[in-house]
Order: structure tokens, then C-alpha cells, then sequence
């Protein structure tokens, strides 16, 4: 099973959740799939750690072999080539890798090579098993990355918690297309409202099931809660604004393995997520 964990920007309680629940699951898989500024392992810090280069192809240029006709040029939709002088220039840092150019070019004059855009880290915290994709800065799109961190737990039959990247983004897309269950986690604010909204669009769009997080609860705030109801989105727990929880979250602590209050808090939350996935899962099948 594979839940994904999701918030329409970054700072509202996303990786709270999923690596509480991924701690208090025990033995799980968690993804950070924010690859652009992971922070997962901050919290778990995970030992025995595997490095993987995560690659993709580029095109090189024979100049001996290109005609100067251009159909490459004019098929890139990203600008990524351009002929001046009948010199065919490959600028690498916005190639978007499809290979299409490749396949158009008549004389067989492009062919492809390697290029390193990050790496995924692979480690154990306790039963917990931790992938951590890092994207290197400036590279153009971390889906790579993330395709490549999913299909390392494609085989698991281990549960597998999904940080997802903030926003709505494509990076945000390729992380929920395989997801069982997704878990919006939302502030409730005018701005967390909006935000929600945002993720709220997207998951309806994949159409895939889904519930409410509602993290810094307050008493007597029901703008969450209203928009659920408006909805029929199911608010799956209600973390209260708290102190001591907002410390050791800070301080990168996983707060049910430091607090039972919290764990209790977060373990009742996992069960109503597994229950409220294998149904969809049952009535969906």
C-alpha cells in the first residue's frame, strides 16, 4: 500500500506527518520525494547509507555528421538546441531528455551520453526503511529522480509513506501516480484553505481517494472543516497547536518515538488511514 502525503506549500506539516506515521507503522518504507529540499533524513537519520548517481541522457552533436537542416532544433519545445552558423550548440542545463531529436535527426548525427542530476540515498532508522532523493541544483526537473526512488519500491510489500513535494506541480504528479491513498495536510488559515484547494484540484483530478490533515488546529476554527463538509472530504485527524510537538518538530525529533501522547495521537491516525484506503482500495476493485 502506498500513501502519499501532500500540502499545497511547503512549512505546513507534511513531513510532520508522514514521518510520524512512517515511525509508528514500524515496518514501512518512507520516500522523500521533495527532491529539490529533502529533509526526512534530518528527522530518521538513517545508518547504513547507500549512495546511487541518478542519471539521464543528453544529446551530443557530430559535427561531421550534421546537415545544418535544423529538424531537431525546431522540434525542441524547450530550446535546448540551437544552430548558428550551421553549428549545431546543445545547451545541457534545459534538456528535458526526451530523446526526440535523436529520432528525427536523418543523418544519424546525434547520439546520447550520461549526465549525473543527483543521487538517492537509501538507509535503515530502526524499521524504518528511508530513500532520500537529492536533485543537483540548477538541473531542470527532479522527475528522474522521483520516477526512479518509486521504482525501487514498486516490489515492497511493506507499507510506503510518499512525502511528496509542496504545490502542484509535475514533481508532485509523477509522486502521487502510483498512490493507493492520498493525505492532504492543510493549516487553517485563508491561506491553508487556498493551499488545500490547490492539492485538493490535483488528487481529484488523478482521481485519487483522499482525507484531511488539519495541522495547528485551533478550537472554534471550522474554516478546515467547513470546506471538507462542502466537499465530503473526510478530515482524518485534527493535530492541535502545541508547543511541546512544534519543538520537536524543530529540532528534528520524530515525536512518537519521544512522546506517547503523540505516539497515540499519530497511531490513530494510521489506522484510519489504512482503513479508509483498503476500502477505497475494496470498492474500487
Amino acid at each position: 500500500m502506498k500513501i502519499a502525503v501532500l500540502s499545497g506549500k511547503g512549512g505546513t506539516g507534511k513531513t510532520l506527518v508522514s514521518v510520524n506515521l512512517a515511525a509508528v507503522a514500524k515496518n514501512s518504507v518512507y520516500v522523500d520525494c521533495d527532491v529539490e529540499e529533502p529533509n526526512g533524513h534530518l528527522f530518521f537519520k538513517p545508518l547504513g547509507i547507500k549512495n546511487e548517481k541518478v542519471s539521464i541522457k543528453i544529446p551530443v552533436v557530430d559535427e561531421d555528421l550534421c546537415l545544418g537542416c535544423r529538424k531537431c532544433v525546431d522540434f525542441c519545445k524547450f530550446n535546448a538546441l540551437a544552430s548558428i552558423l550551421n553549428k549545431l550548440i546543445v545547451f545541457n542545463d534545459i534538456c528535458h531528455s526526451c530523446g526526440g531529436c535523436i529520432m528525427l535527426c536523418p543523418n544519424n548525427a546525434l547520439t546520447e551520453k550520461d549526465k549525473v542530476i543527483g543521487e538517492i540515498k537509501t538507509g535503515i532508522s530502526e524499521e524504518v526503511k528511508v530513500i532520500s532523493g537529492i536533485l543537483n541544483p540548477g538541473e531542470a526537473s527532479g522527475i528522474p529522480i522521483i520516477k526512479e526512488m518509486l521504482n525501487k519500491i514498486s516490489l515492497e510489500e511493506k507499507m510506503t509513506w510518499i512525502d511528496c513535494p509542496p504545490g502542484s506541480a509535475c514533481i508532485v504528479m509523477e509522486s502521487i501516480r502510483d498512490a493507493d491513498y492520498c493525505v492532504l495536510v492543510a493549516e487553517p488559515t485563508i491561506f491553508g484553505l487556498h493551499n488545500l484547494k490547490m492539492v485538493y484540484e490535483l488528487v481529484s483530478l488523478f482521481e485519487k481517494p483522499r482525507g484531511v490533515v488539519i495541522n495547528k488546529s485551533l478550537e472554534n476554527n471550522r474554516l478546515i472543516e467547513n470546506f471538507c463538509e462542502e466537499n465530503q472530504i473526510k478530515v482524518l485527524s485534527k493535530i492541535p497547536y502545541d508547543n511541546e510537538l512544534g519543538k520537536l518538530n524543530s529540532n528534528g525529533e520524530i515525536a512518537v518515538r519521544r512522546n506517547t501522547t503523540y505516539h497515540g495521537l499519530f497511531s490513530s491516525l494510521l489506522q484510519i488511514v489504512v482503513k479508509e484506503a483498503e476500502h477505497e482500495t475494496v470498492t474500487h476493485s
